[in-house]
This record gives C-alpha cells, sequence and structure tokens, in this order.
C-alpha cells in the first residue's frame, strides 16, 4: 500500500513532467489555473473544530451559515497561490479517515503535529522526508478527519 506521502511526491514528479498526447487521445483543456478552488473539512462540533484549527494552524476562522449550514472559512488571498476553504457542520458532512486528503502547507510540521496532539489530535503518519519536495507528515484532526501538512524544503 503506498503511504500518502509516496503518492504525493509520486503527484509532484507527474505535475512537473510534460507529456506528449499520442494519437487519437482526448485532448485536454489548457490548464491556466489550480483546479481546486474550495474545500470542505466536515466536521460534527463547530465550537471545538474552531479552536483546533486556531489553535493548530493559527488562522482566524470567519464563521457564516451558507444554505443553512453552519462554516468556518478559513482566510482567503485571491491573489495567491492555493485553495481556501472551510470547516462545515450539517447533515451532510461526516468526518472520516477516507476520501480525499487536504494538504496544508505550513513553515513547520513538527510544531504543528505538536499543538495538533496538545489538542487531543494525533499523528496518524510521522513527518517524511520527501526529497525536493520537502516533508510531509499526517494527523487526526478534533472529528476525526485525516489532514495532511506539507514542508517546503529550506
Amino acid at each position: 500500500m503506498l503511504r500518502p506521502a509516496a503518492v504525493m511526491l509520486a503527484l509532484l514528479a507527474t505535475a512537473c513532467a510534460v507529456e506528449q498526447p499520442q494519437p487519437g487521445a482526448r485532448e485536454e483543456a489548457a490548464v491556466t489555473t489550480n483546479p481546486v478552488v474550495h474545500f470542505e473539512i466536515p466536521v460534527t462540533d463547530m465550537d471545538r473544530a474552531v479552536a483546533f484549527y486556531e489553535d493548530v494552524l493559527g488562522y482566524s476562522l470567519t464563521r457564516e451559515s451558507v444554505d443553512g449550514y453552519e462554516m468556518a472559512f478559513f482566510p482567503r488571498a485571491d491573489d495567491r497561490f492555493g485553495a481556501a476553504g472551510a470547516l462545515a457542520k450539517g447533515d451532510v458532512y461526516q468526518p472520516s479517515h477516507m476520501g480525499p486528503i487536504i494538504y496544508f502547507d505550513v513553515s513547520d510540521i513538527d510544531a504543528v503535529l505538536a499543538r495538533a496532539t496538545a489538542r487531543g489530535g494525533r499523528v496518524l503518519y510521522a513527518k517524511k522526508d520527501i526529497g525536493a519536495a520537502g516533508f510531509v507528515a499526517e494527523f487526526e484532526d478534533s472529528e476525526g478527519n485525516r489532514i495532511a501538512l506539507s514542508q517546503p524544503r529550506g
């Protein structure tokens, strides 16, 4: 079974490669931006989850109700690289280790993992060196979600 760090390394290598289309192959639309623009992390206890993420990652989240669902939005810088998202609570949101994994870019994985475990989270995948791409790790958040971290080398 491939670990998430191995998968991320393979994805990074693939993203850097330029592949020539094969005759008769379906042509892809030109990529002019990153395709992921928003994510939602399921929660069951919004107060607990907001306190966890604000402490662990150091961001201030903004709470709103969207279409009847309780949300807490991470900050968004429209002129910067990457996607922003929210914590989301409602009947269609179920925390899990399964499904997509969200990677947060951090400057110090060790410090983030220490804060996560201090707030009741647990390390699922210890810090791993993935070469030129830097380091990765995973932890379980206060709600039971698998969350990943990426730290650039340097």
